[in-house]
């Protein structure tokens, strides 16, 4: 069983920064995905920015349109998963949530973040 804990969301003007941490507990090893989804007002979850882990394959993957913006940063002693997130734009406004895989898919409980104009 892994539990995923996210931290740092808030309200943000529009432009401004702000990082995400998300903190793994139970068996998550540095091979196993880990990363960040999101669902904005309307829409579907989508996914933001996972690290597929150290494990020789795409280790960086990105959803449609979050490269630039978005990155991903991983601590694997901490089990810790960053969210840098920048140019913040209103649209940006959702429930950020952090996302593991060892066998079953695995989700944090979500935190909001909010892009003031």
């Amino acid at each position: 069983q892994v539990q995923l804990v996210e931290s740092g969301g808030g309200e943000v003007q529009a432009g401004g920064s702000l990082i995400l941490s998300c903190v793994a507990s139970g068996r998550i090893f540095s091979t196993n995905p880990l990363g960040w989804y999101r669902q904005v007002p309307g829409k579907q979850r989508e996914l933001v920015v996972v690290d597929n882990g150290d494990n020789g394959g795409v280790r960086i993957e990105y959803g449609d349109s979050m490269k630039g913006r978005f990155s991903i940063s991983r601590d694997n002693e901490k089990n810790r998963v960053d969210l840098h997130m920048s140019s913040l734009k209103p649209e940006d406004t959702g429930i950020y949530y952090c996302y593991g895989h060892r066998g079953s898919k695995y989700w944090g409980q979500g935190t909001q973040v909010t892009v003031s104009s």
